[in-house]
């Protein structure tokens, strides 16, 4: 599968807008501490400095809080470690600043007469609380921000496996289309009978490769029905159906599964599972179905001991067929094969609620 450079991506669309988080929260802030201050009444000069120095001040230890812990810690997991963090700092700068905010505003603004408007109970009271609330704040913007790229990840993922599964779902192999018309144009020049039929069951197989399969799940019913449409042609080319052997053991013809799972592997046993001298030659289909357990295993005579399918072959090659039941059914699934002298077997195994 390739590779995605999510980041890269993610970056041309990135709902994180630390400018518009900080302006909005304060300037809440400021509002909130001014009515407090100002003890619900139309603010006058002072208060809004007051305001304003305090917000000047708590700035610091919330900036250390956004940057330095929450990144490093708490985002880490070491909680430990943020809180007992978290917890010095609060302590210090808010004894700190029932201290010194008095001084720091007299320095600041060196015109104005404050009295008191917090006692230092309140102020570190005041700070404590002003600091929990601007950390679940800034939680709770970095939980928005975490879904709506997660979000974007999850659908540039799903957007780039469906490219990747779109060749199993075209999965007509250009040398069968190219020898089959040949085989119709063979009979046309022989002016056969059944030169009709044969063009029925081709596009059959064709339709539902090109139409019919354009879905995320088809039916065991209609998966089969494809696998003898398949077989049903492949007289023309001179397989007889009768050197294929298919036992079938399912409880609901209605299960699903990804469609085009099972061509593969049929045309694959055709492609090396006949060499045209052997008489005893055939391919054996075993198909169990029950409940959400489903088995598919085919078994053909080994006569060339490279088995993976050319990669123009819509690139449906053996190793292929594996990346792509990865992507359909992840850890849900198993994917074996067995190679004797004489014989090759492939097993689909998968486990799908449904």
């Amino acid at each position: 599968m390739q590779n995605l450079n999510i980041n890269s991506i993610l970056k041309k669309s990135n709902y994180h807008r630390p400018l518009l988080f900080n302006s909005v929260m304060w300037s809440l802030a400021f509002i909130i501490l001014l009515f407090i201050f100002s003890k619900g009444q139309i603010p006058i000069t002072a208060d809004y400095t007051y305001t304003l120095g305090f917000l000047l001040v708590i700035a610091v230890p919330v900036c250390i809080n956004f940057y330095v812990l929450i990144p490093r810690f708490l985002r880490q997991e070491r909680y430990i470690v943020y809180l007992l963090l978290f917890t010095t700092i609060l302590i210090s700068s808010a004894f700190i600043k029932s201290f010194l905010f008095g001084n720091l505003l007299d320095f600041i603004f060196p015109n104005y007469f404050f009295v008191s408007y917090l006692s230092k109970s309140d102020i570190f009271l005041t700070y404590s609380i002003f600091l929990i609330t601007t950390t679940l704040f800034k939680l709770t913007e970095d939980w928005f921000y975490f879904n709506k790229n997660q979000n974007q990840v999850l659908k540039i993922q799903n957007q780039h496996i469906q490219t990747q599964l779109s060749a199993l779902r075209a999965q007509i192999n250009p040398h069968f289309l190219f020898n089959s018309l040949n085989v119709i144009y063979a009979m046309a020049l022989e002016k056969k009978e059944n030169i009709t039929k044969a063009i029925v069951e081709l596009s059959d197989v064709l339709r539902y490769v090109i139409y019919d399969s354009d879905t995320d799940r088809i039916t065991l019913k209609d998966e089969l029905q494809l696998i003898q449409n398949y077989i049903a042609f492949q007289k023309y080319r001179g397989h007889s159906e009768n050197k294929v052997i298919i036992n079938i053991n399912i409880e609901s013809d209605n299960f699903k599964i990804y469609p085009m799972l099972l061509l593969p592997l049929l045309e694959n046993a055709y492609k090396y599972g006949f060499s045209g001298n052997d008489t005893s030659e055939n391919i054996e289909i075993q198909l169990t179905q029950k409940q959400s357990y489903f088995k598919f295993m085919i078994q053909n005579l080994n006569h060339n001991l490279d088995h993976n399918i050319d990669d123009n072959y819509s690139g449906v090659g053996l190793e292929n067929l594996k990346n792509n039941l990865n992507l359909v059914y992840p850890d849900k699934h198993k994917f074996n094969i067995a190679e004797t002298k004489d014989r090759f077997t492939v097993v689909i195994e998968i486990e799908d609620e449904q």
